[in-house]
């Protein structure tokens, strides 16, 4: 880092939010927005939908990749707006407001802080929240990065989509993508530098950092009357126990349809010398939206079949079967080894 570059430590903490602030938009839901010991977020709808998420330094995310790409505060801002904008959306909801704690070493660059609250913006705006914006927050010290983020949202009117509904005899379908980040993030850890990437391949490694969640889809999916909902943040078949599990049934994929989204991936598996696969099941930072659906229905744009929902059978195991033959449910876990 140049002796000359100005870092968090040279400025007060009025100071670095008075470059903070001018970076944020504004949405009309956001009554009173930062400034004062707390915001004022108008609820029309009369309920509230509200969830909160974390990322940190070496654990979520690293500053520089084996590949030689270096984090940059635009992606962690972007991915911090993206994550928790898609928890709202995996609700059949829509985000009015995002509330967030940002703490540094006192050498971040500044710049790294200013670049942070774009990618805040320019996520919040280019993903399809334009009633959104950042309501406040805090500013911390601390030995790495870490960001948290609080999101509050609406349901319109609309019933909220739980993960409790599935029935036996419905359609499984997903919105969004399946594997990109996963793959992303494959190539991240490699030693293929990133100069060296096709722009194809370098797609892969943008979703991973910069991910672009569906959020047209959950509103659309509750309008239709989806049973069942929820985002894809740890992995195709983890997050699809979670979702059987809770609606008590079988989730039963098609080998055919999840072999479709395995395919854009192949160049970069060829690359790595790996398979597709793993990526599309156990890759889930994405964001995209797993939902149940009554058979027959028309799915709304956006949504491609998988499956269909089965009754439990003994032994149940994870609830989570390909072509009618138990899975493991591949994934993240924060607290595995």
């Amino acid at each position: 880092m140049p002796a000359e570059q100005l870092t968090v430590q040279d400025l007060s903490e009025s100071e670095l939010l008075a470059r903070i602030f001018p970076r944020l938009n504004h949405s009309p839901g956001v009554l009173l927005g930062p400034g004062d010991d707390a915001a004022l977020i108008a609820a029309p709808d009369g309920r509230t939908l509200i969830s909160i998420d974390t990322q940190t330094q070496d654990q979520d995310f690293r500053l520089d990749w084996n590949n030689g790409y270096q984090t940059s505060g635009y992606d962690v801002g972007w991915k911090a707006a993206a994550q928790n904008l898609s928890d709202i959306n995996a609700m059949g909801g829509s985000a009015t407001s995002l509330v967030v704690s940002l703490t540094m070493p006192p050498v971040t660059p500044v710049e790294w802080v200013e670049a942070f609250a774009d990618g805040l913006t320019a996520a919040i705006i280019a993903l399809g929240a334009p009633d959104c914006s950042v309501a406040g927050g805090d500013l911390g010290r601390g030995r790495e990065l870490a960001v948290t983020v609080a999101v509050v949202g609406t349901l319109d009117g609309l019933a909220p989509v739980l993960r409790s509904g599935a029935k036996p005899g419905d359609t499984i379908a997903v919105a969004g993508t399946l594997g990109r980040a996963a793959a992303g993030w494959a190539l991240l850890e490699s030693d293929i530098r990133m100069d060296s990437l096709s722009s194809e391949l370098r797609g892969l490694v943008e979703s991973q950092c910069r991910p672009v969640p569906p959020l047209a889809a959950g509103p659309a999916a509750a309008r239709v009357g989806a049973t069942a909902m929820l985002d894809i943040s740890d992995g195709l078949l983890r997050d699809a126990s979670r979702l059987a599990g809770a609606s008590d049934v079988v989730l039963d994929f098609d080998p055919v349809a999840l072999k479709v989204h395995a395919l854009p991936l192949e160049p970069a598996a060829a690359r790595l010398g790996v398979d597709a696969m793993p990526w599309v099941l156990g890759g889930g930072e994405d964001h995209g939206l797993l939902a149940t659906f009554p058979a027959g229905i028309q799915l709304p744009q956006g949504f491609t079949a998988i499956g269909s929902v089965q009754a439990v059978v003994e032994p149940p195991g994870s609830g989570v079967r390909i072509a009618g033959q138990a899975a493991d449910t591949v994934g993240w876990d924060h607290f595995a080894d």
